[in-house]
């Protein structure tokens, strides 16, 4: 009950739903008793009337009555069959029951109708006087008078007890139709991706709703011009630092090829290093900037292998001098339409990731395969690969995984990530070896609406 309450009172569409209903019914209940009082009175006043015109008819016809004797007629119902009698016969009764006639009922009756109880019956009684002034009473049981009442009130209340379950049935359904869009508007917000900061369509929405819709596309564009803005910071910051530290790379390149002291030497190579890392890490800044930026980039049909080969190329000194063996596993090339700096960035990303985690002597496979409409690029490593645990984190800027000695930015697959979020992509990080659980092996799936893959 009070998991009830609590959604009761955190639902608009439930607390519309039980008002709704409960309205309903009130109003149900009070129409359904007023309508069985109302047929059940108004079927006695035509009993009534019944009784009235059997009289007028015993009076216009100017019958005369004699008492029945002997069996009932066949068919002939006691309980709702009309009597007829002098009033004055009452006298004569000789029964105490209703089963002969004349029936005792007083002679004092006055005229119209009364209700008057006959051997422990209730019996409906209209006394009249006729033309030739002799006194009658017509008369019914009052029980079969109110079952036959009780049967008609109740055929009355047959269209309510169609109708309420139907109501009921149309109300619910009309809720939850009303706040529908509602539901497809936070469908639709929540399948957006990070950079999808885009206004909402609110011409086809309700005009309660419009107000809310109008104040998130506020913010929207509010949030899309603090990203802008932050990843202009980033981008110029990164611009303005790569001079200076190229200047600085130039001289430490120049000071290696002078004489120096071993203690100088020893104190230099640190130094130099740091400036390497110092300007590697402002490169991935550009690129990490450049890959997040929602402009427009032209697309052109590039061959999977060339761009396979201008990664390998550039890393291949890398590899060598950790004795990596790396190649290209696949032997059928795969082109596709997609932006060259994007391609050329992903690969290079997660191959230098791969070198950097791979041990000395071990092996990296680069392959690619067209299969149902995608384009799924593989980089396998024999790592020590990625934990469960650890996989949603490693795509965060600047995260490293614990315990490597590894040196990085931590930006690599954040540039990876912004890529593959930016052009509609996917990515599924595993392992190489799933029986030892080692090795990361990560597959990139191209392809979405608009792009065309030929082999």
């Amino acid at each position: 009950m009070d998991g009830f309450k609590k959604r009761l009172s955190e639902s608009v569409q439930l607390r519309l739903s039980v008002t709704l209903s409960l309205a309903i019914i009130l109003v149900a209940l009070a129409a359904g008793v007023f309508a069985f009082a109302s047929a059940f009175e108004e079927t006695h006043e035509q009993q009534d009337d019944t009784l009235r015109q059997v009289a007028m008819l015993f009076d216009r016809q100017q019958m005369t009555l004699r008492y029945p004797q002997g069996p009932a007629i066949e068919g002939d119902d006691e309980e709702s069959r009309v009597i007829i009698q002098h009033l004055g016969d009452s006298q004569q009764a000789s029964g105490t029951t209703d089963e002969t006639l004349p029936l005792p009922f007083p002679s004092s009756l006055a005229n119209g109708l009364s209700t008057v109880e006959v051997a422990g019956e209730a019996f409906r009684v209209l006394v009249h006087t006729t033309a030739r002034g002799e006194r009658i009473a017509v008369a019914q049981e009052s029980d079969a008078r109110d079952k036959d009442a009780r049967e008609s009130a109740w055929r009355s209340l047959l269209p309510f007890l169609i109708l309420f379950p139907v109501l009921l049935l149309v109300v619910g359904d009309l809720v939850r139709k009303l706040f529908r869009p509602i539901e497809v508007l936070a469908a639709e917000i929540d399948q957006r991706g990070e950079q999808e900061l885009h206004r909402i369509d609110e011409q086809h929405l309700p005009l309660e709703i419009r107000p809310f819709v109008v104040a998130i596309n506020r913010l929207l564009t509010r949030v899309a011009h603090a990203m802008d803005s932050q990843l202009r910071f980033v981008a110029d910051a990164a611009h303005e630092l790569r001079s200076p530290m190229t200047a600085l790379s130039l001289q430490s390149d120049r000071l290696a090829a002078t004489d120096m002291s071993p203690m100088t030497r020893e104190r230099f190579v640190p130094l130099s290093r740091g400036i390497e890392r110092g300007r590697k890490l402002i490169d991935q800044l550009l690129s990490l900037a450049a890959a997040q930026s929602a402009s427009a980039r032209p697309l052109s049909t590039l061959s999977v292998h060339d761009v396979y080969r201008q990664v390998l190329e550039d890393l291949l000194p890398l590899a060598e001098r950790k004795h990596i063996d790396i190649g290209v596993e696949s032997a059928q090339d795969v082109q596709v339409v997609f932006n060259e700096i994007d391609l050329f960035t992903l690969v290079k990303n997660l191959v230098d990731n791969a070198i950097r985690y791979t041990p000395h002597g071990g092996r990296i496979d680069l392959s690619v395969v067209l299969t149902q409409g995608w384009v799924q690029l593989q980089v396998k490593d024999s790592g020590p690969g990625i934990t469960l645990e650890e996989q949603a984190r490693v795509f965060d800027p600047f995260y490293r995984s614990l315990g490597t000695d590894e040196s990085g930015s931590g930006l690599g697959l954040s540039i990876v990530k912004a890529i593959i979020d930016r052009t509609g992509a996917r990515i599924q990080l595993g392992w190489s070896d799933e029986v030892e659980r080692r090795g990361l092996c990560v597959t990139v799936w191209l392809g979405h609406e608009g792009l065309r893959f030929t082999t």
